[in-house]
């Protein structure tokens, strides 16, 4: 019986991968960036792998992110390891991981020093409160970038999963912002209602669909 290639390989053919300068170069660049913590982390990691040199499509990306919230530690340490195994193997693990940690530990420790001898400062106090908002619309891009790929294919598999897939969304939401509910627990019941609701023997949905989204939006990025 012929089985079904998955959706995300883990690496990619030698010649579309980056060489490992390059990599190196991509995650210091992200790690020297990534200011305002890991919603600008995300967006910079999004912006250069996906939208800039195609690296990966955006259903890759919350394949693997999804994977990562089911992982215990930092969830973008996981995220680094996944995407630079996908690059360059082992080596792109390596790189992957100094370039994205090294820079912005520096960076952190060489603004914490200068933050606490002019922390009093008033004109200080202003910039950190502008901070905030600057935050909350990365977070906010972040959040309708990751769901994206989950609508795409939500509203290919028919009207009924995208109408649960937003119940799903909407209620996740409210249980963590208004119940203040913790995340575990929102996670692992999601978990179960999503096994529910989204296997083969409930739905009628195509086995490939998420396969041929993927190559969709490889394709879509090389023409641009």
């Amino acid at each position: 019986m012929q089985t079904q290639a998955p959706p995300f390989a883990t690496t990619l053919p030698p010649s579309l991968r980056p060489s490992t300068w390059k990599l190196l170069r991509l995650w210091t660049l992200i790690g020297l960036q990534s200011f305002g913590g890991g919603s600008s982390t995300s967006y910079l990691i999004q912006n250069i792998f996906i939208d800039k040199y195609h690296y990966l499509t955006i259903e890759e990306y919350m394949h693997y992110w999804n994977l990562c919230i089911f992982t215990p530690g930092i969830n973008l340490v996981a995220l680094t390891i996944l995407i630079g195994r996908k690059l360059g193997g082992i080596r792109g693990i390596l790189v992957s991981l100094v370039g994205m940690l090294v820079p912005s530990a520096a960076v952190t420790c060489l603004l914490t020093a200068i933050f606490t001898l002019i922390q009093g400062n008033a004109i200080v106090q202003a910039v950190m409160r502008g901070v905030v908002p600057a935050t909350a619309g990365l977070m906010l891009l972040v959040g309708l970038r990751f769901a994206q790929p989950l609508f795409k294919q939500a509203q290919a598999e028919g009207s009924k999963t995208l109408i649960v897939s937003t119940i799903l969304v909407l209620a996740c939401a409210a249980t963590i912002i208004l119940l203040e509910v913790s995340v575990i627990p929102v996670l692992l019941c999601t978990a179960l209602l999503s096994m529910l609701f989204f296997t083969p023997w409930r739905t009628k949905a195509n086995p490939t669909t998420l396969q041929q989204a993927t190559e969709a939006s490889r394709a879509e990025g090389e023409e641009k």
